[in-house]
């Protein structure tokens, strides 16, 4: 893979990529039925001319599709990038989805995962969400077998806790920890930063912009469809999101003085948390590709900054990220 500009660029491992990474998921799957095959290869392509390195799609996503149209629009240009997928959360035989971090599921999800990508490793292979009934030693024994026969090329968790990141980095090396991370997502700052600083691992901040909140374009939430994960999300409810709404003014002021758009500014601030922070938000728009990808040149003064942690304090989002029902299968106590 070129590495076209190193200021711009961030380590996982041995990989050099750049600090805006591009998540693949909306093509597919999660804010409704996605833009359609073409416009996502014509999507795909233009973010790896824009400079983007990094590129992250799942089993879960689609379940499958995702992959098979990151695997048709890149194949040409295998070398460009590196390339992460997630196996632990898919469709099971039943057509149900579940977590299952079983080492003979974790195989045959990797095996499915490089037959739609149409590659023959993948860069960086993540446990999608840990299984509580498997042990988290026995999930990542599994993918360290998956390195051992070249499947896979790095080993990542996404959305689990501090101790789960250190009982896996035991039995193989973890590259890189996945969770959500915005401005009005702050858990990860409770111990997991810390543990992936600890063992040198990266941090990949997946809706950097609030799942759109942050970019203060989503003002109705009223006519979210079924096939929309934020339909049943606390902090999308109405009457919680009337509340949340009042924070984009003074955000918007302070965008303004940035000298950015919003989303460039709640992409800019992750970044400005640690040096082995990756952000990868996610879009179906081409032009709000382009505009994330700038994030990365914009810089946030101290004031700002101090002004968008007042702002942005922990507790400041009213509504939790995931239904009581089990939307998410990781609770806020575990960061």
């Amino acid at each position: 893979m070129k590495d076209n500009n190193t200021m711009q660029n961030r380590k996982i491992a041995g990989f050099s990529v750049s600090k805006m990474g591009l998540g693949c998921m909306n093509l597919s799957y999660g804010y409704g039925a996605g833009p359609g095959e073409e416009y996502g290869i014509r999507l795909l392509n233009q973010a790896l001319d824009t400079g983007y390195t990094f590129f992250d799609t799942a089993a879960l996503y689609g379940f499958g599709e995702n992959e098979k149209l990151v695997g048709k629009a890149l194949k040409s240009r295998r070398d460009e990038f590196v390339l992460a997928s997630k196996c632990g959360l898919r469709k099971n035989n039943e057509g149900v989805r579940e977590i299952n971090g079983r080492p003979d599921v974790i195989k045959e999800t990797c095996e499915q995962s490089l037959s739609r990508l149409g590659v023959d490793v993948i860069d960086l292979y993540y446990l999608h969400r840990a299984d509580k009934n498997v042990p988290i030693e026995d999930s990542v024994g599994a993918l360290s077998d998956l390195v051992k026969e070249g499947k896979i090329r790095e080993v990542g968790l996404s959305e689990v806790s501090a101790d789960i990141i250190k009982r896996g980095h035991k039995i193989h090396p973890i590259a890189a920890v996945q969770s959500e991370y915005s401005l009005w997502t702050r858990n990860p700052e409770i111990a997991v930063l810390d543990a992936c600083e600890e063992i040198g691992a990266a941090f990949v901040a997946f809706s950097p912009v609030g799942r759109k909140f942050l970019t203060g374009s989503l003002q109705d939430v009223s006519n979210f469809g079924d096939d929309d994960i934020r339909k049943n999300m606390p902090r999308f409810q109405s009457e919680a999101y009337e509340k949340n709404l009042e924070l984009l003014e003074e955000f918007a002021n302070l965008a303004e003085e940035a000298g950015c758009a919003m989303a460039q500014l709640s992409n800019a601030w992750v970044l400005a948390q640690r040096e082995h922070v990756i952000a990868i938000p996610g879009t179906t728009s081409i032009d709000h590709m382009v505009e994330n990808f700038n994030s990365a040149n914009v810089t946030i003064s101290d004031d700002v900054m101090l002004c968008l942690d007042k702002l942005f304090h922990p507790n400041v989002a009213v509504g939790g990220r995931y239904d009581a029902a089990g939307q998410s299968t990781v609770s806020t106590e575990e960061f």
